[in-house]
């Protein structure tokens, strides 16, 4: 959730969006619970098994193999006492029970997420762990630690849905991840969101701390979030959080002293603060008398002497120095007044501002259960993976490797990469050839045929033979929700010359990286095949006719159903045409004929 409003809409303008290639070799931090919660509402969710772990295995696979990613999972820690109450008071008004009844938080006793909620994360946590990706514990919030890590440079960017990420001090969150589309990736930088809305980390958390955030629903009563930014860009980013504290504890004439005003009029030294007021025409409304314009017209109505002063016509305001400087004063007091206001509003809530929330932000604790991070990543347990989803989703193990493969294909690859000695993937496919270029949502992709060598049936990766459950969920993730679960595709298995091969669709600089010298054939024969193509193109065979079947041009096809005619045939063509016309003008409606035709028989 994070920041309490349409926080989202505000850093709206500020986002960017990216391609499949902005992960690439990159590492991020993944905020577990954010993916559960979205499998809660799920329109699969009633259909499926066990969606949530079916969701982190396709989603896990994805960001390998689509993006080329690599992922740090963090999993919710510990609440805080405060965090927990505010869980409470979000049930109660969701249940249309009053605030009023809502027990107050005791110091030192959190209240844990549900059972069924504990529950999903766990398997969810095995699952990764059998996967080989990194899963850290937080201490508290799963996000403080992601914005944690992403702070001091441990991953590249944060993949949550809170807004709290960036009070703890990401500096680059990633909202939302649509595979299936062009630019799949909306992210939000922290030093976009300063050069455009002007508000640093200390503004965040000031702004949390008056709308309301996860720790505190409420906020400050009657200030909402436009509010709460204008007055928190009132103060710079090394005062704010001290000025709340101070107009907190009462101190309202903190805002006469030391608040740096919305308003561009400064008064000079020279100026007296008794001025008299300059007076004005009625007629024109610029400054003089009316019977003195009467006599001489005023310079800002005309320059000629002759011509009276113009009438002022409906609104109109005066631009002269002594109202500009009268319009500078009044707004400025103005806005006085409203900061006066906010001020007093900030001080009549009780325990304003809660340090306990601002020092949690500040990270002044590890966010970690141990302080210490190990990001390894490992090769994948297979068969252990195969006897989880065995018994949690009921797949079969052909089905699971297939599923598994385009993971598999993209850590071979990285393996083959950095001189590893294995050259088959998993145990049985060798590297073939470079199918051809592949265009998908505007990103290319080479499709690599990898040739079958052995033929152990154990670890065989096949199409998965008839299951009801599994084809129900195939049939399910066909029915225009397939994006929900972020499905891979499925792989191509095809036999020739008696030996079996397998497709799958990689990196084109991953490729480049593992087998340059494929890459290089690959491209010579294509650049050849470029060649021989334009060549035939160039060369074509004079008086040569259209071959049968293809459809000619326009141009050409009336051209070669005209008959060409010797000029008598064509002088008695036009008499035998004649004649048959002036026979058959009475037999004929004269309608049937076109305009041209009408107008010759009618008149001549």
């Amino acid at each position: 959730m994070g920041v309490v409003g349409n926080f989202w809409e505000l850093l709206k303008p500020y986002g960017r969006a990216e391609g499949f290639d902005f992960l690439r070799n990159k590492r991020v931090a993944v905020d577990l619970s954010y993916w559960i919660v979205q499998q809660e509402t799920a329109v699969l969710k009633a259909h499926i098994r066990n969606p949530h772990i079916r969701l982190t295995f396709f989603r896990t696979i994805n960001l390998f193999s689509k993006f080329g990613a690599f992922p740090v999972f963090v999993a919710d820690g510990t609440a805080s006492p405060l965090k927990s109450q505010a869980r409470i008071a979000r049930f109660f008004r969701a249940s249309g029970i009053k605030l009023s009844s809502l027990p107050a938080a005791e110091e030192g006793i959190s209240i844990e997420r549900n059972k069924a909620f504990q529950k999903c994360e766990q398997e969810c946590v095995e699952l990764l762990e059998l996967l080989g990706v990194p899963v850290l514990k937080a201490k508290g919030e799963a996000e403080a630690l992601c914005a944690q890590l992403n702070q001091e440079g441990q991953v590249d960017a944060c993949i949550t849905a809170d807004s709290d990420a960036f009070l703890f001090g990401a500096k680059c969150v990633i909202k939302n991840i649509q595979p299936n589309s062009k630019e799949p990736l909306e992210f939000y930088h922290m030093s976009d969101i300063e050069s455009g809305l002007g508000l640093r980390r200390n503004h965040l958390i000031a702004i949390s701390l008056l709308v309301g955030d996860d720790h505190n629903l409420i906020g400050v009563p009657g200030i909402g979030l436009e509010t709460a930014l204008r007055f928190v860009k009132s103060f710079s980013e090394d005062e704010i959080l001290s000025r709340l504290q101070e107009i907190g504890r009462g101190d309202v004439q903190v805002l006469q002293r030391d608040v740096n005003l919305d308003c561009n009029y400064i008064p000079g030294s020279d100026e007296s603060p008794w001025k008299t007021k300059v007076q004005h025409c009625s007629f024109c409304g610029h400054p003089g008398s009316k019977k003195a314009h009467h006599k001489f017209a005023c310079q800002d109505c005309s320059s000629t002497a002759n011509e009276g002063c113009i009438q002022k016509p409906s609104g109109f305001k005066c631009n002269c120095s002594s109202c500009d400087l009268d319009n500078k004063e009044k707004e400025q007091k103005r806005n006085e007044n409203w900061q006066i206001k906010v001020c007093r509003m900030i001080a009549s809530e009780q325990n304003f501002p809660n340090n306990e929330i601002t020092e949690m932000y500040l990270n002044k604790h590890q966010q970690s259960a141990d302080g210490d991070y190990h990001l390894t990543w490992s090769s994948p347990k297979t068969d252990m993976l195969v006897d989880y989803l065995a018994y949690y989703q009921h797949w079969e193990p052909s089905y699971t490797r297939q599923r598994m493969l385009p993971m598999l294909s993209t850590i071979f690859l990285r393996d083959v990469a950095s001189n590893s000695k294995d050259q088959l993937l998993c145990g049985q496919y060798e590297f073939d050839s470079i199918q051809r270029v592949k265009t998908r949502f505007g990103h290319q992709l080479y499709v690599i045929n990898w040739k079958k060598t052995t033929r152990e049936m154990s670890n065989e990766i096949c199409i998965p033979s008839e299951n009801p459950d599994m084809e129900q969920e195939l049939r399910i993730a066909d029915d225009g929700s397939k994006d929900l679960l972020d499905e891979p595709e499925v792989l191509q298995i095809h036999i020739k010359d008696g030996c079996s091969f397998l497709s799958t669709e990689e990196d084109m600089e991953l490729v480049q990286s593992a087998f340059p010298e494929k890459v290089s054939q690959f491209l010579r024969d294509k650049e050849l095949k470029e060649t021989k193509s334009s060549r035939k193109r160039s060369v074509k065979p004079e008086n040569s006719e259209s071959p049968r079947g293809v459809q000619l041009s326009i141009t050409n096809f009336y051209r070669s159903s005209k008959v060409q005619a010797t000029p008598g045939e064509n002088e008695s063509r036009s008499s035998k045409i004649s004649a048959d016309t002036s026979g058959e003008r009475d037999k004929e409606p004269i309608r049937n004929y076109s305009k041209s035709a009408r107008r010759k028989l009618l008149f001549g």
